[in-house]
């Protein structure tokens, strides 16, 4: 079948080259006629042999329909992106006049996704066929596709305006401007501002949003243009206060704009007719003398004007007071500690903050405590917009809280009261965000769209892979038909206009931008090089790899690795401690590469110090069996190395050091030795020398829970009661517990005393200082304070504990005839022929570094008794020991 259908295609592309077909020969018909025999090929490799046979027979044919038109359908069946034979026909056919076999071929390209040259030509087509309804419906996919379309927006905002749908219309206006701003067309902007004025005048937080977007793509004067039409509409429906806030951006531009400053005086005339001084507060604030600095008079005139009877303020030392009377130049006003204050209005206007009627400082002083308290706490959206509204219309949740806490509500109403208020502020169209700022918030006088905020933040967001999340959270709510998607996605493409300077901001959009043109193939900017291009020398990949913060990347990364990269495994073995998952090692285990993964879990063994993350993952995520019958490593020298690291995350997080990191992988071994049993699981199976070396192990990590070393000791002798540990045999000898120097006692005594009276005492100051800030949930001082709290506890416990199991020895008692508590031992190495001198104490005084040997350890516990001559030769976890003992002294102490 394979023969008959290549052998096929080569008969029809000779017939058309020597028949020399016309195109008014071809019908839809054969073009389904090709189709079905391309899908008659049912293998990959047949269609590739025919787009071969095709590509070959164009490069000395080139018009030819049939090779043309099996290449490129052949081509967009693999989802590649490239429909060049197939736009060729189209523009044969169109240059020709076949209509119905140009909307064919468009349809046909359509079929595997939006295509902007498809849609366009068919557009085209459905014009010369008269085919209106049709080509308005192309025209709207079009635009989806075609960021860059910016008329054919703007005439679909006419026919739907035309036709009366009013809110189609501006949704389109609104599209179209965006677009015409990019392409800096302001004489069309103007125009569809025009529009959009006379459709929605409310709508002044969009019009602010594209001034905004003007002024900084075009012009500042440009946006003043702008403005002023928009003044002009409100000016006439008497709109006063949005007419100061719009006259009020015109000056922002330009302060010199003599028409602009006369109007907002005038706006202000209008605005408070009714105020008994307002000449007088012009006059006082010179805003209609041109040597003024405007925007200095506009805050003198609002300070001014903003006084009068009925008004509240705010004094820093009086509180909250209410204008009760103004006398001439005398302000009366009653606070709630100095009722019928007379303040003079020069001093007034610079001590006193006018307050709005429902600012959160004026309900807590004039509303009942439980009022505000109901309101509040059973109204989420309503009392954020009176906070936020409280502080000029700007606020963010840390500014929220201190006004609410403890005040209004309890620490522990406000995290139930917080989370709901957090998703409000999200999804709640009436709030906005501001766009440099990230956190804090605006209410809003016309809704914002979830795509405005979500784009507000990016622009906010400073790091690249916090733009990165937010992108991905755009996607997973919208879709790219949003003009915001387009200033994004183009903030990523802008990465790889230049591929000379590779990082990982680079390498990290091409995986980016290459994602989403498989999804949505029009989005193609054109890219001309490939992940190999970006990666020429393979040995940066572990450091580029490294660099990359965002884990789904770090996949494509992998796959794009494994795309493009011969040597692909030995790469992922190279990358396994930068992406703790299962991926790298299924893949390596699918593919067969056993040898490999040996290496890998081997060299992790052996490494574990330095790569304790990815060995921590290792033994957490690998089958015990797996780690001998697999990788033919015992289970033991796992269980030794999570045993080693226990003991440093102990000592590390004592001295300080990486305390959040060593918390959690000391969480991680815990877990994994003890809640999961696997150190229990191995004990009940392993051989005596195993059990004496593990738990010799375990024995002498300092700060583990003292209950947790007697169970396992429990447990081993639960199994074999005749077992005996190191140090067993001196234990029997000296009953009177762990033998101290009087020293090291008091040392141990001191310490426990300046916990219980220092330590103690501070951190329950500190939990108590937390507890007062509130919302214990969020309150990481608390977090810390109680985790502090906690640690004490245990120390006060394990301090206690050995005190009272602890003997102080009787430096007379000590015997040189014999290796004892006490003793300076000189021994010969008989491996090294070397002197070695080690002191003999207790744990409590041990320090190897110093050769100064607990006589309880595995070491002390083998030479423990030995007298001058003896040849003592033992084996310590598999090392070989030979000693002979030179010399025994008692040691001064």
């Amino acid at each position: 079948m394979s023969e008959l259908v290549v052998n096929k295609v080569n008969e029809l592309l000779n017939e058309e080259k020597w028949t020399r077909a016309t195109l008014n020969s071809y019908t839809i018909s054969n073009f389904n006629d090709l189709d079905s025999l391309v899908e008659s090929a049912e293998s990959s490799e047949i269609r590739n042999t025919i787009k071969e046979a095709c590509d070959e027979h164009l490069v000395h044919t080139r018009n030819s329909i049939i090779a043309l038109y099996i290449s490129g359908v052949i081509a967009l069946s693999r989802q590649v992106i490239d429909d060049s034979s197939l736009i060729k026909i189209i523009s044969i056919f169109s240059d020709n006049h076949k209509w119905n076999i140009v909307e064919f071929l468009c349809l046909r390209i359509l079929s595997y996704g939006e295509n902007k040259f498809a849609l366009r030509t068919l557009s085209e087509c459905y014009d010369h066929e008269n085919e209106k309804d049709k080509k308005y419906e192309i025209w709207k996919r079009l635009i989806k596709v075609d960021y860059e379309e910016a008329d054919i927006v703007r005439y679909l905002a006419e026919r739907e305006e035309e036709e009366g749908n009013l809110e189609a219309a501006v949704e389109f206006y609104k599209r179209a401007i965006h677009r015409y701003i990019n392409k800096k067309h302001f004489a069309n902007v103007k125009e569809v501002w025009q529009k959009l004025v006379l459709l929605i005048p409310d709508e002044t937080d969009f019009f602010f949003h594209i001034e905004k977007k003007v002024s900084k793509i075009n012009s500042t004067e440009r946006a003043s243009q702008l403005l002023e039409d928009l003044y002009e509409s409100h000016k006439l429906s008497e709109q006063w206060d949005k007419c100061i806030s719009i006259l009020k951006r015109i000056l922002y531009y330009d302060s010199k704009n003599v028409t602009a400053r006369r109007e907002i005086t005038e706006s202000f005339r209008q605005l408070y007719n009714d105020h008994s001084n307002l000449e007088e507060y012009i006059r006082l604030s010179n805003l209609n003398q041109s040597w003024r600095n405007v925007h200095d008079a506009i805050g003198d005139f609002e300070k001014h004007i903003s006084v009068d009877i009925g008004t509240f303020v705010s004094h820093r030392s009086w509180g909250i007071g209410l204008i009760r009377e103004i006398k001439g130049n005398d302000i009366v006003i009653d606070f709630a500690q100095k009722r019928g204050h007379i303040m003079s209005l020069k001093m007034a206007v610079s001590a006193l903050t006018s307050l709005r009627k429902e600012h959160i400082w004026v309900l807590k002083s004039v509303w009942p405590k439980d009022k505000l308290h109901a309101a509040v706490k059973n109204n989420v959206s309503w009392a954020l917009k009176m906070v936020i509204k409280s502080f000029n219309n700007t606020a963010n949740m840390k500014q929220i809280k201190a006004e609410l806490v403890p005040s209004v509500l309890t620490a522990g109403e406000w995290s139930t009261w917080s989370t709901e208020a957090r998703k409000q502020l999200k999804t709640d169209p009436a709030f906005g965000n501001v766009p440099e700022k990230i956190d804090f918030f605006v209410v809003r006088d016309t809704p914002m769209s979830f795509d405005e905020k979500t784009y507000n933040r990016f622009k906010a967001e400073r790091s690249f892979f916090g733009k990165l999340k937010i992108l991905k959270e755009f996607l997973d709510h919208s879709d790219p038909e949003s003009e915001y998607f387009g200033e994004i996605f183009n903030y990523f493409t802008a990465f790889l206009k230049d591929n000379n300077n590779i990082n990982e901001l680079v390498i990290s959009s091409y995986l980016i931008v290459t994602h989403i043109i498989t999804i949505y193939p029009f989005l193609n900017p054109g890219i001309s090089f490939t992940f190999k291009d970006l990666l020429k020398d393979s040995e940066e990949i572990e450091t580029r790899f490294a660099s990359i913060e965002d884990n789904d990347l770090r996949q494509d990364f992998l796959k794009a690795t494994k795309l493009n990269f011969e040597n692909w495994p030995q790469i992922f073995v190279k990358l396994f401690p930068y992406h703790l998952s299962t991926y790298i090692i299924d893949i390596l285990s699918e593919e067969k590469y056993t040898d490999l993964l040996k290496e890998l879990y081997t060299r992790l063994l052996y490494q574990y110090k330095d790569k304790r993350e990815a060995f921590i993952w290792l033994a957490r995520n690998t089958e015990k069996n797996s780690w001998e019958t697999s990788f033919n490593i015992p289970f033991e020298k796992v269980l030794i190395g999570m045993i080693h690291l226990l003991d440093i995350s102990f000592r590390e997080i004592t001295n300080k050091r990486e305390v959040s990191f060593n918390r959690k992988i000391n969480k991680q071994i815990l877990n994994f030795l003890f809640k999961e049993k696997n150190l229990t699981d191995h004990l009940s199976t392993a051989d005596e020398d195993s059990l004496n070396r593990i738990f010799s192990l375990v024995n002498d990590v300092k700060d583990l829970d003292p209950s947790i070393k007697l169970e396992l000791k429990s447990t081993i002798l639960g199994r074999l009661p005749d077992f005996r540990f190191h140090g067993d045999e001196e234990k029997e000898k000296v009953s009177r517990g762990l033998i101290v120097t009087r020293k090291s006692f008091e040392e141990k005594q001191a310490k426990l005393q300046h916990i219980l009276e220092v330590e103690i005492p501070i951190n329950s100051k500190e939990i108590g200082t937390a507890i007062e800030l509130g919302d214990l949930k969020e309150n990481a001082e608390y977090k810390a304070g109680k985790e502090k709290q906690e640690l004490l506890n245990i120390a006060v416990s394990k301090l206690k504990e050995d005190l009272e199991k602890a003997s102080i020895f009787n430096t007379n008692e000590v015997d040189p005839k014999v290796i004892s508590f006490g003793t300076k031992v000189v021994l010969f190495n008989m491996k090294t022929e070397n002197e070695e001198t080690f002191t003999f104490f207790g744990p409590w005084e041990s320090n190897p570094t110093e050769h100064c040997i607990s006589y309880l350890s595995p070491f002390g516990n083998k030479l423990w008794k030995h007298k001058e001559g003896d040849v003592v030769a033992f084996e310590i976890n598999e090392r070989d020991y030979k000693y002979r003992v030179e010399k025994i002294t008692a040691e001064v102490f």
